[in-house]
């Protein structure tokens, strides 16, 4: 007696391939904007972790980075850093807010402008550093200013309970 039963047949056609992709599609632009949030969150948070010795207290070697290492490399030529203590003091608490803003997706696109600023300064004191650091971080931040924060994000919760819509890719 022969089995009459029908084996199911895996369809790799177009329209499988294109479901795939359409599925892959949506999954990613549920994680890519909290990828891309944590993964420009992470430096500048390891590197503002550096520049305090408790709460509100600046390390000393940050003092000392801002005043003597850190120099702008403007048109050929080299300066110092107008008001350096201030400097170092901005510069380490926008290293721990953006980026804790960042992960939660708060404010993300201010944090994410703000981390290009940064960039952009952090690119005239160290010129050298633009292929391997410079240009993945501003690559970062002007997609989470383009995308928005993404569904995973305080930003759209509080947009969905307040009834606000964010501007974003669809």
């Amino acid at each position: 007696m022969s089995d009459t039963r029908r084996v199911p047949r895996w369809d790799c056609g177009p329209k499988a391939v294109n479901s795939v992709l359409q599925w892959l599609s949506k999954a990613a632009f549920i994680v890519a904007p909290l990828l891309l949030r944590v993964a420009l969150a992470l430096p500048f948070f390891k590197s503002g972790l550096t520049k305090w010795d408790g709460f509100l207290s600046l390390s000393p070697m940050a003092g000392f980075l801002f005043q003597e290492e850190f120099k702008l490399h403007v048109f050929g030529q080299i300066y110092d850093l107008p008001a350096p203590d201030s400097l170092a003091f901005a510069s380490g608490t926008a290293e721990i807010v953006f980026p804790i803003l960042l992960v939660l997706g708060l404010a993300t696109r201010f944090s994410a402008l703000g981390l290009l600023g940064m960039t952009a300064v952090i690119q005239l004191i160290v010129p050298d550093g633009w292929a391997n650091f410079h240009l993945p971080w501003a690559t970062m931040a002007v997609a989470l200013i383009a995308i928005g924060p993404g569904r995973l994000s305080l930003d759209h919760f509080l947009g969905e309970f307040l009834g606000i819509s964010h501007p974003s890719v669809k």
